[in-house]
């Protein structure tokens, strides 16, 4: 068949560099198969934040900086604005992330596509059923509770969205350094932390907290200023179980600085993997213990 040995020496230096192709590109299929996605929703029917308001075609901020963290740690992350993907096939994701305001069954203020409301039944079910959530910052700023924003509202009356994160947003003040104080070190990603740290950020003030939650951060309300923090220290990052789902929420991410930050990307890091199984940590009830008093809302 081949007319030379050189032919043939060509001819089989050809068939393995196919063979090294072949195998370079199922090592990437099965790498890819092996990563857990992330649906990354970031639909602002309310207020727009500037990290994940876009140019053009160009990803927000918080988009691309999720994306470029999730690949440093096995996660393929996708970013979108449009609701309708909740009327599609969720069982694709392992964990849904969400920068969101507002009620996402209306177009609101970007004018995306919003969520149906079968949309956001099947989004809490997949939840339930043992899909992983991450709420970042204004995750806490949506589907709000009907009644007074100024008073917690019985368990019964808190909206789904909101009963499944675990707390919801009243107000913020004025951007201000404030003190994180760490209830639990062990968790994921938080070891970086120490036993306390300081962040210059835009703080919220929240309420309806879930009473099985596993306080990870408590804000330190001393010293801050505006009649917003005038209050008993409260929950600013925890985690819980809905069903089967693992959640996590943090109030923080609201600047550019805050998702470049190294405590802020490693607690991410360990929130990811464990909203997605990949680690396990001791989410036991402790909001008692670790903010007795989180429910005033003024001092």
């Amino acid at each position: 068949m081949f007319g030379s040995a050189v032919d043939r020496r060509q001819a089989l230096q050809s068939l393995l560099a196919g063979a090294a192709v072949a195998a370079q590109a199922g090592s990437a299929l099965a790498e890819r198969k092996s990563e857990k996605r992330i649906l990354f929703f970031t639909k602002s029917s309310g207020f727009e934040h500037p990290v994940v308001r876009r140019r053009g075609s160009q990803l927000g901020f918080a988009e691309k900086a999720l994306i470029e963290l999730g690949k440093k740690h096995g996660f393929h992350v996708e970013a979108t604005k449009d609701g309708r993907v909740f009327d599609g096939d969720l069982d694709q994701y392992d964990a849904f992330a969400f920068y969101t305001t507002g009620n996402l069954t209306q177009a609101g203020t970007d004018k995306q596509p919003p969520m149906s409301p079968k949309g956001k039944e099947a989004f809490l079910q997949a939840i339930q059923n043992g899909k992983g959530f991450i709420g970042f910052h204004c995750a806490s700023d949506t589907f709000h509770s009907p009644g007074d924003r100024a008073q917690n509202q019985p368990l019964e009356k808190r909206d789904p969205y909101i009963a499944m994160v675990g707390g919801e947003f009243i107000r913020h003040g004025r951007q201000q350094k404030a003190t994180m104080r760490v209830v639990d070190l062990r968790f994921p990603g938080v070891e970086k932390a120490g036993s306390q740290f300081e962040m210059f950020e835009e703080w919220y003030a929240l309420k309806n907290f879930a009473p099985d939650m596993h306080v990870i951060l408590v804000e330190e309300t001393d010293g801050m200023v505006g009649a917003d923090y005038q209050r008993p220290p409260y929950p600013s990052t925890w985690a819980r179980l809905h069903g089967k789902g693992r959640v996590f929420y943090t109030a923080m991410g609201h600047r550019e600085d805050v998702w470049t930050n190294e405590i802020f990307q490693s607690i991410v890091a360990g929130a990811l993997k464990w909203i997605t199984g990949q680690v396990d940590a001791d989410v036991s009830a402790n909001l008692e213990k670790a903010a007795p008093q989180a429910s005033v809302l003024r001092s």
